[in-house]
């Protein structure tokens, strides 16, 4: 029988906040509870401490520098930051900027209002749906889209509905030959598989707390030194905090929290990947045995670039159901925690932009579902997971549904 407890499968939305965690912010909240701008008394020195010790230990994991690294409220704000703050600044020497169509949002949407300031925007293709590396991007897409006046290109380390990872370090090279700055949303990436900034090659990287178990409300945005030097408009003034980039009061718990977090999944990601990609391939192989109907969506499981790497994250499925809706299956599971392409996010409906970007059909699109095993996962709830599936699947197919759920009235 499945499991009457709720099972969660959505680590690629959010993650629980390790204990460990937790427990290194705490001491931030009541005890050591200084701003880290004060100066002149031991709160503000304590806080100020811990700040630098968090950055320090940060920039180790990541390969870069602790001045390199500018904190925000998550990668959503991150990305706005580098987006918006780069193409702001540079204008004058290009207003062209190039992306990829199954990028996040938080990365579409700040294209889609700089074009409407007279910015040119140019989405690349990735691999079909139907191709064992569907929804990579081939490297040479990029370098046939760059122009004299292309001031940025941004694109994913490793997709948050379908986890292939892109060959950035290879774009990386494409870029920096033509000398255009390239940003990297790496948040589902950071703690999953080895990032090392350096050797990825980019300019600018984005990243979040609560991907990693880590707390809610904290990022970072990755700005490389050196040069040529990278210029972006801060997009949030005030009290002239990080030198000006990013101002605001620093959140010292979060970021003691990111810091840990961090450390923590670098220290276990060589036995974590491996169980997280069991994992997942018992929950498919589980789910196909019962529901021959199902197909993959997103890149093959034994794929691997040129160093070896898997180029699919090892703790993600998304899968099509045949003519069951995504919406109306997750309404069947009322104890099982995943997501469905047929609600892209919670505040814009229709099918998953990714999905579509792939070339799927609506129908289909709306018929996905996404899995995101985590560290908190096991076997005996991946079995339990299939059950459910299998169960709210044929409960639907008994009372003849196969259409989609309209919530818009």
């Amino acid at each position: 029988m499945p499991s009457t407890s709720p099972i969660y499968m959505d680590n690629h939305a959010t993650t629980r906040t390790d204990p460990r965690v937790v427990e290194a912010m705490l001491p931030f909240f009541a005890e050591h509870f200084g701003n880290a701008g004060s100066i002149g008394h031991s709160f503000g020195d304590r806080a100020r401490e811990a700040v630098a010790d968090s950055t320090a230990s940060i920039a180790r994991l990541l390969s870069v520098e602790p001045a390199e690294i500018i904190f925000t409220s998550g990668a959503t704000e991150s990305n706005n930051l580098a987006i918006r703050g780069v193409s702001e600044r540079n204008q004058r020497r290009g207003r062209h900027l190039v992306s990829v169509r199954s990028e996040h949002r938080s990365v579409l949407d700040p294209l889609e209002r700089l074009a409407l300031r007279d910015f040119a925007v140019t989405y690349l293709e990735v691999e079909q749906y139907g191709s064992p590396r569907a929804g990579w991007l081939d490297p040479e897409r990029v370098a046939d889209a760059l122009r004299d006046d292309t001031v940025l290109v941004s694109v994913m380390l490793a997709n948050n509905e379908i986890g292939v990872i892109q060959p950035i370090a290879e774009i990386a090279a494409v870029c920096r030959h033509r000398g255009v700055l390239l940003h990297c949303d790496a948040t589902q990436a950071v703690g999953k598989i080895p990032v090392d900034v350096r050797a990825l090659g980019v300019d600018l990287l984005s990243f979040s707390g609560h991907k990693i178990y880590g707390p809610k409300g904290i990022g970072g945005l990755l700005i490389r030194a050196g040069s040529p030097v990278v210029r972006l408009t801060p997009q949030i003034t005030g009290g002239g905090q990080q030198g000006g980039i990013r101002s605001g009061t620093l959140n010292v718990p979060g970021i003691v929290g990111l810091a840990r977090a961090l450390e923590l999944c670098i220290e276990e990601l060589p036995t974590e990947a491996p169980r997280l990609a069991e994992l997942r391939n018992r929950l498919f192989e589980g789910l196909c045995h019962q529901l021959p109907e199902i197909e993959l969506c997103g890149p093959a499981f034994d794929l691997r670039d040129q160093g070896n790497q898997p180029i699919r994250l090892s703790g993600n499925l998304d899968i099509t159901l045949g003519n069951v809706d995504g919406e109306a299956l997750l309404l069947e599971m009322k104890q099982l925690a995943v997501s469905s392409g047929a609600t892209c996010s919670a505040n814009t409906p229709g099918p998953s932009h990714v999905l579509l970007a792939l070339g799927l059909p609506e129908d289909q699109a709306r018929s996905s579902l996404r899995f995101g095993l985590g560290r908190f996962n096991t076997v005996q709830e991946v079995d339990s997971a299939i059950e459910m599936v299998v169960e709210a699947s044929s409960r639907l197919g008994k009372l003849g549904y196969s259409g989609r759920l309209d919530f818009s009235q």
